[in-house]
């Protein structure tokens, strides 16, 4: 994980600073089971799961499908982590230096050794061939307290709760910096999660923990997000981030350049200046109304509220309306997958949103993922919200087709072309 390289474009005006990293993409869980023939069984397990939820204390949300991170650091000395940038979320939490350590209390599915593979600590699963393995844990980058001078202690327990896991332990404060080969931006007194108990999905990925860049309104246990933390001290020349996603072609392998995110101001490296502003729902996700959706002839005038979502390299909408679209673009739902699958070489229009009258096309090219086996999968999926929250989840292929200009102090999310679409 070391692989992933943070490079900072730092611009100096008085004070505040505007600064970008790059991004590097990762295959994605789903996709890397796929390949391996464990998703349909994976499957099975997370609606197991879910089935057997009684309270979640956040919208549920899964990182399955991320493919982007970058990398923070956390206390003094710097600690290193690689993170998942999500704007779908809100939190900050990492693997605490305890995760693992303390005696697990196995719940009673966890006795089924294939069931305990995919949803349980290894600790849990006596015939499981990784038992050797103390915890989820053991491959992550963790946080060790006692090394940073600028630690504060909070003890305030959290939990979050997500689609396939959840992440628990208790809040900490100290400084989180994002660094470069050029500097460093330093967020001091940043409050963020110290996990002493990850759940077996994250152990599937990459990343340590997660960056949330949603606003503080959705926050577990409402702590201050880390940008709006360093919008609130003026480390900022704007309180905007722009977000530049680059695809790669089917053929993207692990540790591809991947974009940047430019926090502090607009992206003007890789993104054209014109940019076209929507007012936000609430200052909760980054949500905002869309009049329509359409596909070739195909019109279905209507408005939804959606999300634009960095932490997901899929997008999802309501089923009825996913079905329309897949029937046109000639994609079958497989069951064993639980997904679109679409010929490699498909052809067929591209997907646009209505805004306002103007319609923003997701090139096509976006909407086929290779799989492996010769097999794609399409870029959009069924998932039905239950009636609260947003309608439809834009992640990555409409932010590859638009630079994301997320304007934190107005409330509202802009939408530019990038230079380049390869």
């Amino acid at each position: 994980m070391k692989f992933i390289i943070i490079t900072f474009a730092i611009i100096s005006l008085l004070e505040a600073i505007t600064f970008k990293h790059s991004l590097y993409r990762v295959e994605s869980v789903r996709k890397r089971l796929m390949k391996t023939g464990e998703w349909p069984l994976y499957l099975k397990r997370k609606e197991f799961y879910l089935s057997n939820l009684k309270t979640t204390k956040q919208t549920v949300k899964d990182y399955e499908d991320m493919e982007f991170l970058a990398n923070i650091t956390i206390g003094t000395p710097p600690q290193t982590f690689v993170i998942v940038p999500d704007t779908g979320s809100s939190n900050l939490w990492i693997p605490d230096s305890t995760c693992g350590s303390s005696v697990k209390q196995c719940p009673s599915y966890c006795e089924d050794s294939v069931i305990c593979q995919f949803l349980c600590d290894p600790s849990c699963c006596k015939s499981n061939e990784k038992s050797s393995r103390q915890s989820n844990c053991d491959q992550k980058n963790k946080f060790n307290s006692a090394k940073s001078s600028t630690y504060v202690e909070n003890g305030q327990p959290f939990t979050i709760q997500y689609g396939s896991g959840n992440a628990e332990g208790f809040l900490g404060t100290d400084t989180v910096r994002f660094v470069g080969d050029y500097g460093t931006l330093d967020v001091p007194r940043t409050t963020f999660g110290q996990a002493t108990t990850i759940s077996n999905d994250f152990t599937n990925s990459p990343a340590d923990g997660i960056l949330g860049l949603a606003f503080k309104s959705i926050a577990v246990d409402g702590i201050t997000p880390p940008i709006i933390n360093a919008i609130n001290q003026n480390l900022l020349d704007q309180a905007i981030f722009t977000v530049y996603l680059q695809h790669k072609g089917l053929e993207s392998t692990y540790g591809t350049p991947g974009g940047a995110f430019t926090y502090g101001a607009f992206d003007s490296d890789n993104c054209n200046s014109q940019i076209d502003y929507y007012k936000l729902q609430s200052a909760t996700y980054w949500q905002f109304v869309i009049n329509g959706i359409s596909i070739g002839s195909t019109n279905i005038r209507r408005s939804f509220s959606v999300i634009s979502d960095t932490g997901t390299s899929l997008i999802a909408g309501p089923p009825a309306v996913v079905e329309r679209i897949t029937t046109i673009v000639g994609a079958t739902y497989n069951q064993n997958y639980g997904a679109y699958l679409i010929k490699c070489d498909a052809s067929f229009p591209d997907v646009a949103l209505s805004i306002n009258g103007k319609n923003y096309k997701i090139l096509s090219k976006y909407l086929v993922d290779q799989i492996g086996n010769g097999m794609c999968m399409f870029g959009i999926f069924g998932m039905n919200m239950g009636g609260y929250g947003p309608q439809w989840i834009l992640g990555d292929p409409f932010i590859m087709s638009y630079c994301q200009v997320y304007d934190i102090g107005n409330r509202r999310i802009g939408f530019a072309l990038p230079k380049s679409t390869n």
